[in-house]
Formats: structure tokens, C-alpha cells, sequence
């Protein structure tokens, strides 16, 4: 599953070249998710996990982790 077809990245990680940012794939229903350095690594999960750990972070559920 390493075809860059599948993968995005936000725009905010800048030029093509740079590679240090998460890159996310929607497959068969499940979220693929990797660091764009090291492509071979790949976490899968679901929809509603991915989204219930995006509102977690917004609401500073996790704030006390840094």
C-alpha cells in the first residue's frame, strides 16, 4: 500500500520534497494513516476513531502529554 495515489498530505506540509508530515489513504472504508519519512509504516483505523481522537485534540483532551 505504498502507491502515492492513495496517500495525501495537507498543504500546510509545503513542497512535494518535503517528506516529514503525515500522510492519510481511505481504504475499504478504513483510514490508513503513515509518516511521510517512513512510508513502510502504516496504522489503520476507523472513521469515527480517527474523529474522535481529531475532537479530542481540538479540545485539549491531550494538552497534558507536552
Amino acid at each position: 500500500m505504498t502507491d502515492a495515489t492513495y496517500w495525501q498530505k495537507s498543504s500546510f506540509s509545503g513542497a512535494d520534497n518535503n517528506q516529514s508530515c503525515i500522510e492519510l489513504a481511505a481504504v475499504n472504508g478504513s483510514i490508513k494513516m503513515r509518516e511521510g519519512d517512513d512510508p513502510d509504516v502504516i496504522v489503520t483505523t476507523s472513521v469515527a476513531e480517527l474523529r474522535a481522537f481529531v475532537l479530542g485534540v481540538k479540545a485539549g483532551k491531550l494538552d497534558h502529554l507536552t
